[in-house]
């Protein structure tokens, strides 16, 4: 039987839907996707340069910040998806992509709180704003398809929906 890589669609599309909580992938940035890693698995030698404006795409920032809103605390701003909601999410966002346009976005730094084991310590846990978990969703949906055209079938590290299989 002949093994499928990650550039089959119902593998992508099982993967993508399990790391963004089962969220459905837009058309465009499922375009997107498709064509960054046909791209990279057709000319692997390419180099990708412009790729920051495909992060600050309204469409792409628009669905990192669905896959962000379904989990998490605040960051040390101490902004809620409870306060951007309130804000207006649409303006939010707006102005998100016009940091990221201009250049003026930098990530904020990260909240250290300490969850206890069952051992009795502590274990380190951080978390980020909820604009960095945005922005960081959207570097992730753009550089992914990229980097998983250069991987091959049997390497299963740190891979989605992917694990070790035995003979």
């Amino acid at each position: 039987m002949e093994e499928r890589g990650l550039s089959s669609r119902p593998t992508q599309e099982a993967e993508r839907d399990r790391r963004l909580g089962n969220l459905q992938t837009p058309i465009n940035v499922q375009k997107l996707r498709m064509a960054l890693h046909a791209k990279a698995k057709e000319e692997p030698g390419y180099r990708f340069y412009l790729l920051y404006d495909k992060i600050h795409r309204r469409d792409v920032l628009d669905h990192a910040y669905q896959a962000a809103a379904n989990q998490g605390a605040a960051g040390v701003d101490g902004v809620r998806f409870e306060d951007i909601e309130a804000y207006g999410e649409e303006r939010w966002l707006g102005e998100l992509a016009e940091r990221l346009k201009q250049k003026d976005y930098r990530p904020e730094a990260v909240k250290r709180v300490w969850i206890p084991k069952p051992n009795g310590k502590l274990r380190p846990l951080g978390i980020p704003t909820i604009t960095d978990r945005v922005v960081q969703t959207a570097a992730l949906l753009v550089l992914e398809p990229i980097f998983e055209a250069d991987l091959q079938p049997e390497q299963y590290a740190y891979r989605a929906e992917r694990e070790r299989r035995t003979r």
